[in-house]
């Protein structure tokens, strides 16, 4: 059921983000994401001049580019639209991200290396999203993958943790869902 009738609004902004994920020939992955800003009206910009309703205020890129254990070997940033003359010239600090993991200290990472003014509010914000899209596209064929090589190898394939486990209500090692899908991880009575 959608959300209950609003009262009488007219527009404002609208920010569309979709994120994709990629499977490469090469073995590695790739997450991308793209951003864009509209206002529902005209106002003047002192950099772009007047702004007319659906213009795009933003339109940024940004690529992740992963291996299997979600290290960061690559990052790719671009603002195609922007408010200010100064804000593409922050695109080559994502490359700090080179190097670190998608998990456990993620977001500290992020805040460490581009929080505040050493990145943009708007590709920065993308980067948690980017991270649930990582794990959506890969979790399955990783842990296909690592089977098949196990088998390939005549050992037994060892379990891995499943990276979504304690990561919401549904995942919570204790519940239902756990005991069902992943029953070697589960700590419920």
């Amino acid at each position: 059921m959608p959300l209950s009738k609003p009262v009488a609004r007219k527009p404002l902004h609208t920010r569309t983000i979709k994120c994709d994920g990629y499977e490469r020939e090469d073995g590695l992955w790739d997450i991308e994401a793209h951003l864009e800003d509209v206002k529902h009206y005209s106002f003047n910009n002192r950099f772009r001049g007047k702004m007319e309703p659906g213009d795009q205020l933003h339109e940024m890129y940004l690529r992740l580019t992963l291996d299997d254990d979600m290290m960061v070997h690559d990052v790719e940033a671009h603002i195609d639209q922007f408010p200010f003359v100064t804000c593409p010239n922050i695109v080559a600090n994502y490359k700090k991200l080179v190097g670190i993991k998608i998990g456990i200290g993620w977001r500290r990472a992020i805040k460490e290396r581009l929080g505040g003014k050493l990145g943009c509010t708007h590709l920065t914000e993308l980067l948690p999203t980017m991270a649930t899209v990582a794990i959506q596209t890969m979790v399955s064929k990783i842990m296909k993958r690592r089977k098949q090589q196990a088998r390939e190898e005549g050992k037994e394939a060892k379990t891995t943790r499943p990276p979504m486990l304690d990561s919401c209500h549904s995942w919570s090692a204790d519940g239902l869902i756990v005991k069902e899908y992943a029953p070697e991880f589960y700590t419920g009575d």
